[in-house]
C-alpha cells in the first residue's frame, strides 16, 4: 500500500486514540469544572464507545453503497464540530452529548480504514498493513497524554478539545485531496435495505464472529486499562498529571514495537498461527497483573511490567484477528468492518463502564476485568480455529 495512503488512513484512525487518551490527564480538572465526580467523567468514555458502536452500523453499508470517501468526509466534519461542542460544554450532561456525537463522527475512520485495506490488499498484506497502521496511529497514544497534560497546565482542559477540532479540520483537507475512491468499479452495490440481511448473515458466520470477538475482547481489555489507569496512576499512587503522560506513553510505545514485530513474524507465519501464541501470552500477562493488584503493593512499580505486557501484546492480537475476520468478504468489506467494529466498541463500552462501577479504591477492578478479557480471548481464538478447520473441511467435502 502506498505510503501516502498509509499516512492518511493512520491519521483518521488516530482520531479514536486522540479523543480517548488526550483528555485522560484532565479527568480531575474536568470533574471540578463541570461539578461532577471523577467516576462520572469516566462515563464520558463509555458514552464515546456507545457512539462508536452505533455509528459503525450506519457507516458500513453506506460505505459499500456510495463508496469510501463521502462517508469518511462526513464523519470527520462531524468529529470536528462535536470537538468544539466538548470544548465549550457548560455542563456534564452537555459533555456527554458532545462526546456521543464526536464518536459518531470518529467511527467513520475505523470503518473506512479497514474497508480500504480490504479493497487493496490480500489477507496477509492486510495483516501487515494493519500492523503498519498501528505504528502510525500508535504515536497518538504516546503523544496524546503528554500533549494533553501540557495543554491542561498551560491553557486548561477546553484547549484539548480545541486541538482535536483543529487536527480533524486538517484531515478534512487531507482526505478530500489525497484519498482516492478504492471500492472497485465493478463491485456489487447493495442497497441499504439489504444491510440488515447482510448483518444477520455475518452474525451466523462462526469464522467471522469468533475472529471478530477475539479482537473485540482483547480490545475491551485495553479499554478497561484506559478507563482505570488514570485513577491508578494519578490518585492511587499520586503521580502528577504531567508525569502520567510519560507512564501512559511508555505502554503505548510497547504497543507500537509489538505491532512491528507482528509484521516481521508474518513473513514466516500466517495470521491464524500467530493468534494461537499471542492470545496465550495476553492471558498470561493479564493474570499476572491481577495477582500483583491483589497483593496491593505500596508503590506502582510491581504493576509496571505486567501492565506493559498486557497492553503491548494486544498489538499482536488485533491485526491478525482483523485480517482473519475480513478475509473472504471483499464484496461487503464495509458491512463486515462495521459489524466487527460495532462488536468491539460495544464490548469495550461495557468493560470501561464496569471499571467505574466496580471502583473500590484499588487497582483490582481494572486488573480483574483485564484478566477476564485475557482468558476470554484465548477461548475465542480457540473457537475461531475450530470454526476455520470445520469450514475448510466442509469446502473440501463439497468440492
Amino acid at each position: 500500500m502506498p505510503l501516502k495512503l498509509l499516512l492518511i488512513l493512520g491519521g483518521v484512525t488516530a482520531f479514536g486514540p486522540l479523543a480517548i487518551d488526550m483528555y485522560l490527564p484532565a479527568f480531575p480538572a474536568m470533574a471540578e469544572a463541570l461539578g461532577a465526580q471523577p467516576s462520572q467523567i469516566q462515563l464520558s468514555l463509555s458514552v464515546y464507545f456507545l457512539g462508536l458502536a452505533m455509528g459503525q452500523v450506519f457507516y458500513g453499508p453506506v460505505a459499500d453503497l456510495i463508496g469510501r470517501r463521502k462517508p469518511l468526509l462526513f464523519g470527520i466534519v462531524l468529529f470536528c464540530l462535536a470537538s468544539l461542542g466538548c470544548a465549550f460544554a457548560p455542563s456534564f450532561e452537555w459533555l456527554l452529548v458532545a462526546r456521543f456525537a464526536q464518536a459518531l463522527g470518529g467511527c467513520a475512520g475505523i470503518v473506512v480504514n479497514r474497508a480500504v485495506v480490504r479493497d487493496l490488499c490480500t489477507p496477509i498484506q492486510a495483516a501487515k498493513a494493519f500492523s503498519h497502521l498501528m505504528l502510525i496511529m500508535g504515536v497518538a497514544p504516546i503523544l496524546a497524554p503528554l500533549l494533553g497534560g501540557v495543554l491542561l497546565s498551560a491553557v486548561g482542559w477546553s484547549s484539548i478539545f480545541l486541538f482535536l477540532a483543529f487536527f480533524s479540520g486538517l484531515y478534512v483537507l487531507a482526505v478530500y485531496f489525497g484519498l482516492p475512491e478504492t471500492i472497485p468499479a465493478d463491485a456489487p452495490r447493495l442497497p441499504l435495505s439489504h444491510a440488515l440481511g447482510s448483518y444477520r448473515r455475518l452474525l451466523r458466520e462462526p469464522v467471522f464472529m469468533f475472529h471478530a470477538l477475539t479482537g473485540g475482547v482483547a480490545m475491551a481489555g485495553m479499554f478497561a486499562y484506559i478507563a482505570g489507569v488514570p485513577f491508578v496512576v494519578m490518585q492511587l499512587y499520586e503521580i502528577a498529571p504531567e508525569r502520567f503522560g510519560w507512564f501512559f506513553g511508555a505502554n503505548a510505545a510497547g504497543f507500537i514495537l509489538f505491532a512491528q514485530f507482528n509484521a516481521f513474524m508474518l513473513r514466516r507465519h500466517s495470521p491464524l498461527q500467530m493468534l494461537r501464541r499471542t492470545t496465550a501470552c495476553y492471558a498470561i500477562f493479564t493474570i499476572v497483573l491481577l495477582a500483583v493488584a491483589l497483593w496491593k503493593p505500596a508503590t506502582i512499580w510491581p504493576l509496571v511490567l505486567p501492565m506493559f505486557g498486557s497492553v503491548a501484546v494486544i498489538a499482536l492480537v488485533l491485526p491478525n484477528s482483523s485480517a482473519s475476520a475480513m478475509a473472504g468478504y471483499g464484496h461487503k468489506a464495509g458491512v463486515a468492518s462495521a459489524l466487527m467494529g460495532t462488536l468491539q466498541s460495544a464490548i469495550a463500552g461495557v468493560t470501561s463502564a464496569l471499571v467505574g462501577l466496580l471502583h473500590d479504591g484499588s487497582a483490582v477492578p481494572m486488573a480483574a476485568i483485564m484478566a477476564t478479557c485475557g482468558v476470554l480471548t484465548v477461548l475465542m481464538a480457540w473457537a475461531a480455529r475450530r470454526a476455520t478447520a470445520s469450514a475448510v473441511a466442509a469446502a473440501r467435502t463439497g468440492s
